[in-house]
């Protein structure tokens, strides 16, 4: 039976797991009885991109998809409006539910990317408002009774919080209610999520085994780390993202530290574990130029999202230009009116900055050419528009200004 088949129960577990709860030989054993069992993965759309970070666990349920269990990707467009405070040393902005929604429109095009949604096994999609929305107040306090206000304040967000004296808002207490009544709405088996999901997991078990005398596995993915080190996010530019177009998503892989090369390719590809290891001594002993193997993740990780066509184009466009020192031919065009705009102004209306404050950081970095040259100016040095003229960011991102 392919439930019960020990090898796909032994690549489930291969890589990318960092713990189970209560234990992965309880987790194995319930595999093994062959019983289909509902596995979820939640995440609020607090911003439309979906990373590799994400796809370490996404990954692991397809795995579990594939022997025949059932799959769910839950938008928390309920959750979302609260925001989690997980990690974070101050309260997250609340977020109304048309930003909350638009944010997930492009979620399930991403995850397809992963999950199969036809065949004899489609994955689900659900929102946890349907069933949030419904809660009246009783029922939240029935809820809020299940734990201590000790079992919330420990949580080390939170001590860090009173010793700086930054507010604790009461609504923070009430996310990981809402994410664990989804575990008891849903009726699952187990929930995935990182490490640092930990309390909010755990959340869902206890409330589970309380309201439906069920036990549910807690399986905790590994943290990916973003290209330079650090936390992957948006704000350090140092993520790669579900929907980065191919040549994006090969130039951002070939920027990550030489470090971290083992270790992507054991979270975010197939690359058998044995050559992973292989690589990763290599790189220790300084044999073996970072580059080769760095080219070799990046094909494979292009390859799983786009196909072997666009990982291949992607290798080729990069070799161009960052070997032979080519501008990409495919540069994006933007038309412009004026012959004179501020530096500013000019990376936000073509489309290389997302606000006046990410320009204002470009711009402070050195991070932005014209003509190839680097921008020597400020933020609100006056610039003279030429016909053609290639604005660059960083070394991938690319616009051929045109005079209307």
């Amino acid at each position: 039976m392919k439930m019960s088949d020990k090898s796909l129960i032994d690549s489930f577990f291969s890589r990318g797991i960092d713990s189970i709860y209560p234990s992965e030989k309880a987790f194995r054993a319930a595999l093994a009885t062959g019983k289909r069992m509902r596995f979820y993965l939640g995440a609020d759309p607090s911003r439309p991109d979906l990373h590799i970070g994400h796809a370490v666990v996404l990954r692991r349920m397809k795995v579990l998809q594939d022997m025949g269990h059932e799959i769910i990707f839950l938008i928390g467009d309920f959750t979302g409006r609260i925001g989690d405070p997980t990690g974070k040393d101050t309260a997250r902005t609340q977020m109304t539910p048309e930003q909350v929604l638009e944010n997930a429109e492009t979620y399930k095009e991403q995850i397809t990317k992963i999950f199969d949604f036809e065949g004899d096994n489609p994955a689900k999609i659900m929102f946890n408002s349907e069933w949030n929305d419904k809660l009246r107040f009783d029922d939240v306090i029935k809820l809020a009774a299940k734990f201590t206000v000790q079992q919330m304040i420990e949580r080390d967000m939170y001590q860090k919080r009173l010793k700086e004296g930054t507010p604790i808002y009461l609504h923070e207490f009430f996310y990981p209610l809402m994410q664990g009544y989804d575990s008891v709405a849903m009726d699952v088996d187990g929930e995935f999520g990182g490490t640092d999901q930990m309390f909010n997991m755990m959340a869902g078990r206890t409330l589970l085994k309380e309201m439906k005398n069920k036990e549910k596995f807690v399986i905790m993915g590994k943290l990916l780390v973003g290209s330079d080190g650090r936390k992957m996010s948006k704000s350090y530019d140092n993520y790669v993202a579900l929907n980065d177009e191919p040549r994006q998503m090969y130039g951002k892989l070939m920027s990550i530290r030489d470090d971290l090369i083992a270790v992507y390719m054991e979270l975010c590809t197939d690359i058998p574990l044995d050559e992973v290891a292989s690589v990763k001594q290599t790189i220790e002993q300084g044999t073996v130029n970072p580059r080769d193997p760095k080219m070799r993740l990046a094909r494979e990780v292009t390859r799983i999202y786009w196909g072997e066509q666009a990982a291949a184009d992607a290798e080729q466009a990069f070799v161009s230009q960052f070997q032979k020192h080519e501008l990409p031919t495919d540069i994006p065009k933007f038309k412009m009116q004026n012959a004179k705009c501020k530096m500013l102004s000019l990376l936000v209306e073509c489309g290389l900055a997302d606000s006046n404050a990410e320009a204002k950081r470009l711009i402070k970095q050195g991070a932005v050419r014209i003509d190839g040259e680097k921008f020597a100016g400020d933020a609100t040095t006056e610039i003279n528009i030429t016909d053609g003229m290639v604005v660059q960011v960083g070394k991938l991102n690319f616009r051929k200004i045109k005079l209307a």
